[in-house]
């Protein structure tokens, strides 16, 4: 049986937002999940977590979200740390970067992993994939990624909480220009 520290202890809580309530964890002070409610690929394991809505982070969290709700950008100073494949964190750092009021899609997504890997291409459904097992939605912005043809198209909390979003962030899907992105795996 693994020796229970306070470091190893998953703290959690519910955060209730415009779009619904949010299941949020974290680990040392840093978030490593923010689920809404029911969506896909909720996580099962959180019979082992500590209800703590005053942990730290997450007090810094709701002050976040209340100011990204309330249309404002400011880019996150949270330490984040989702736990997944090498595969699946390389996906979410592109997605990190998509800036505000911007998308891109699984297709452009999939060139620059296939350049920084050196392969001759790489599958948008891997993209898709990965971008759809996010556990941090919202500041890791898995909504910000939408189909070759502009579609909305994948969001594990639901395509309604994508649209809302997207619309939060001024982004006009047929105004949106999806050559315009420049994405970088390294800086």
């Amino acid at each position: 049986m693994k020796e229970i520290t306070k470091h190893n202890i998953v703290y959690t809580c519910i955060i209730y937002t415009p779009i619904g309530a949010a299941t949020v964890s974290a680990v040392d002070d840093a978030l490593t999940g923010l689920w809404f409610m029911g969506q896909k690929y909720y996580p099962s394991n959180v019979d082992v977590w500590v209800n703590d809505p005053d942990y730290p982070i997450f007090k810094r969290l709701r002050a976040w979200l209340s100011e990204y709700f309330s249309g404002i950008n400011n880019p996150s100073d949270l330490r984040l740390e989702p736990q997944g494949t090498v595969f699946q964190k390389a996906v979410w750092n592109i997605l990190l970067k998509i800036p505000y009021g911007q998308v891109a899609t699984y297709g452009e997504i999939a060139k620059t992993i296939a350049i920084a890997c050196n392969l001759p291409s790489m599958s948008a459904q891997a993209i898709g994939g990965a971008v759809g097992h996010n556990p941090i939605s919202i500041l890791i912005p898995c909504h910000r990624v939408v189909g070759s043809n502009r579609s909305l198209t994948g969001y594990a909390g639901g395509l309604d909480k994508k649209e809302y979003l997207l619309r939060l962030e001024n982004i006009n899907l047929q105004q949106a220009n999806l050559d315009e992105l420049s994405l970088q795996v390294c800086e």
